[in-house]
């Protein structure tokens, strides 16, 4: 079989800037658009490549370059990609292949550093079945310091009615006891909708005290840097016009992922909770999204947080276990300290 002509480019951005590019996939997320990159990572730490067969790209990667001064090893860093699936079209396990062979040879082999790549592929599905494959044929092997992505998704290509009706009864009764309160539910990507949830998740945090690893005000940067398609979704729950609930979402491509949500006592008291999400579920269904990602599930970490999002009873899955490609006997030393190395960089993943 003739292979496809392709050719490479990186960190050489044509008249197609990233953002633009990243519209173009179905399999793209906040996670390698540049504006996650940039307040992340640092514009400075970033690499760019991309494939194209002809004009046409059909595949992309964002990744972080981690270097340690004065030490000759770094780690290259790719969250969720490569994205190789173009919108309206089927993947091609050729061009996953050789965009992992591309990958390799330009980070690994050229520049000597450790390719770790945290793919958006779950396992047991027909892309993941490609990634695996593109793994094996470059030399990749699984990365045991970072496990594997697992959560809930909610299939959203079905009718709403059934969607409503194989809820949890429990779950669904909660929502029917929010609808009687007549909350006001508000959605759109504005500052001052991101600012005011923000409010309510200081007073939720200082009210139960818990401790996150995760930045809220780096995703109120990144909105303000997201072109206008790309930004993040608010919804806001208000009763008599006083906001006491929200959640934020990021929809790119065919998938919705719900990054934050913060509940005060009073939203608490009305199952708000149950409410926005149900609002999120029939907005994003109506704006053609086909599956809703609840964010992660840790039934041992955080049994509450998996006991709500199980009452949705979406499919529980897991992505394909990080992997890593090493340029030779040091990477297997930078690999035993990636996490020490990650972690000392500005910036978690």
């Amino acid at each position: 079989m003739k292979r496809l002509s392709l050719s490479v480019e990186v960190d050489r951005p044509r008249s197609l800037g990233w953002s633009d590019l990243t519209q173009r996939f179905e399999d793209a997320s906040i996670y390698q658009t540049e504006a996650y990159g940039t307040v992340r990572w640092g514009a400075s730490n970033l690499s760019h490549l991309v494939m194209r067969r002809d004009s046409a790209v059909v595949a992309a990667a964002q990744l972080r370059i981690m270097r340690p001064p004065l030490l000759p090893l770094g780690i290259a860093y790719l969250r969720w990609g490569p994205l190789c699936q173009p919108v309206g079209e089927a993947m091609d396990p050729e061009i996953v292949i050789r965009i992992f062979s591309a990958l390799r040879e330009e980070y690994a082999v050229k520049r000597g550093l450790l390719l770790q790549v945290v793919p958006n592929a779950w396992a047991g599905t027909r892309r993941g079945a490609m990634f695996e494959e593109a793994f094996s044929l470059n030399d990749f092997t699984i990365d045991r310091t970072r496990q594997p992505y697992h959560t809930i998704i909610v299939d959203l290509v079905r009718p709403l009615d059934v969607i409503r009706k194989q809820l949890d009864q429990k779950w669904r009764n909660q929502l029917n006891q929010s609808e009687k309160h007549n909350l006001q539910i508000t959605t759109d990507g504005s500052a001052d909708s991101f600012s005011a949830f923000l409010g309510l998740y200081d007073e939720m945090k200082g009210n139960k005290g818990f401790e996150t690893s995760v930045n809220e005000r780096e995703f109120e940067r990144m909105q303000d840097q997201l072109p206008s398609s790309q930004k993040m979704q608010v919804f806001l729950a208000r009763e008599n016009g006083l906001a006491i609930g929200g959640l934020v979402c990021s929809r790119l491509g065919d998938t919705v992922i719900y990054l934050l949500g913060a509940t005060i006592g009073r939203a608490r008291e009305l199952k708000a909770a149950y409410l926005l999400h149900w609002c999120a579920i029939k907005w994003f269904r109506e704006q053609g999204a086909l599956c809703y990602d609840l964010g992660g599930v840790d039934l041992k970490t955080n049994p509450g947080g998996h006991h709500f999002k199980s009452g949705f009873k979406g499919n529980e899955m897991t992505h394909l276990p990080p992997h890593a490609c090493s340029p030779g006997v040091v990477g297997t030393v930078i690999q035993s300290v990636s996490g020490f190395l990650r972690n000392g960089f500005r910036g978690r993943g």
